[in-house]
């Protein structure tokens, strides 16, 4: 099918778009395109105005900032594949960039496209979940702060307000002897995760569990952290025992099911994930700096 007639808008400075997306009714932003196309195309959405982002150059990029570095929106997700700085800084990002589509894809994809499009299955979100990821959202009323855990509002949405865009994404560095890992299965490379899980594990000098994080997505609207069983491996040293009660925890997360992957096997997939992404993020803090 061809997509719906709409008037097409490039502006090249973001105080332009703001003023589209806040002044012109029935709009929607175009970032990478890779997922608003489709939708387009399967006239699923219907605006009667579109805003490509692809030109305003103060949306891409990375920079640092004391403990933590920011990413422009509209920076595509092969630019941060490719990234070096990113791979050092945030290599939880860096493992889970590699599970997104195909290269073509990544090509074209935003990292501000994929987590306002908010898909249950897509790796993004999941990732910024685990790592306590903060948006700057411009509108208005000029820029507020979102921490991550309280943008997704349901399924495909997120807590952006009218004539509102996402302009950033700011993530922490990772620290000494802090490993991670990003795991997901699916039924071929480049599909969307049946389940994901992004995990992070920072040991002390004795060795022992510093600080975890574990967030699991696929399995409903939005991606979900494991609070409690992140607190109760604090201060354990990482052992099998530690991480297969972590992984009893997931297993017990109320699934969305479907025909194909029902809840129960959903469920089984976040045990046995959380279980390996524990285990090999914890292996990479012991072995090195930060892996």
């Amino acid at each position: 099918m061809k997509a719906p007639p709409f008037k097409y808008h490039a502006p090249r400075a973001l105080a332009e778009a703001l003023d589209m997306t806040a002044g012109l009714d029935n709009a929607r932003a175009l970032a990478g395109g890779q997922s608003l196309m489709p939708l387009l195309n399967l006239r699923m959405a219907a605006p009667d105005h579109l805003i490509d982002l692809g030109n305003i150059a103060e949306l891409r990029g990375v920079f640092e900032d004391g403990a933590r570095f920011h990413i422009g929106a509209m920076t595509t997700q092969r630019d941060i594949e490719k990234s070096a700085p990113i791979a050092g800084l945030c290599p939880l990002l860096a493992q889970a960039i590699h599970h997104v589509g195909h290269q073509q894809t990544r090509n074209r994809g935003t990292i501000g496209g994929s987590l306002c499009h908010s898909d249950p299955g897509a790796e993004l979100p999941v990732a910024a979940m685990a790592l306590d990821a903060e948006l700057v959202v411009a509108g208005p009323r000029g820029e507020r702060a979102v921490a991550f855990r309280d943008f997704p509002s349901g399924y495909l949405s997120v807590s952006l307000e009218p004539g509102e865009l996402l302009t950033r994404v700011s993530f922490p560095k990772a620290g000494p002897r802090e490993g991670s890992a990003f795991l997901e299965f699916n039924l071929r490379p480049a599909d969307f995760a049946v389940v994901s899980v992004a995990a992070r594990v920072a040991l002390d000098e004795a060795g022992h569990i510093a600080h975890a994080s574990i967030a699991v997505g696929g399995v409903q609207a939005a991606p979900i952290r494991l609070l409690e069983a992140e607190n109760a491996l604090r201060g354990h040293a990482p052992s099998r025992e530690a991480f297969e009660a972590a992984a009893r925890a997931a297993a017990e997360i109320d699934c969305d099911g479907d025909d194909v992957h029902p809840a129960d096997f959903r469920s089984e997939l976040c045990g046995v994930l959380t279980r390996r992404a524990l285990t090999q993020a914890a292996t990479r803090a012991a072995g090195s700096r930060h892996v």
